[in-house]
């Protein structure tokens, strides 16, 4: 990954960072699905703040979808934001 900005771990308490990682992880699988494999190279933090903050914006919180394991998860699932999402 790479961008200006960048998450802090340890400022963002509660489900913050899940949050922060569902948008991260939504984008990228996206990129693969719209775009091909090679298209998830440019997924950034920069591009990712634009996710976060239309949510932050929204009354309610983006609907979400279990994906399956990713090497830059652990091999772990984790639950995304869907890409039919507003944000």
């Amino acid at each position: 990954m790479f961008g200006v900005v960048r998450p802090c771990r340890h400022v963002l308490a509660g489900g913050l960072f899940e949050d922060w990682l569902a948008h991260l992880c939504g984008l990228c699988l996206t990129l693969r699905r719209e775009h091909g494999q090679a298209a998830r190279m440019v997924t950034n933090y920069d591009g990712l703040i634009v996710s976060v903050l239309v949510e932050a914006q929204a009354p309610e919180t983006s609907p979400r979808r279990a994906a399956g394991p990713c090497a830059l998860r652990g091999m772990r699932g984790a639950q995304v934001v869907r890409a039919q999402a507003e944000g």
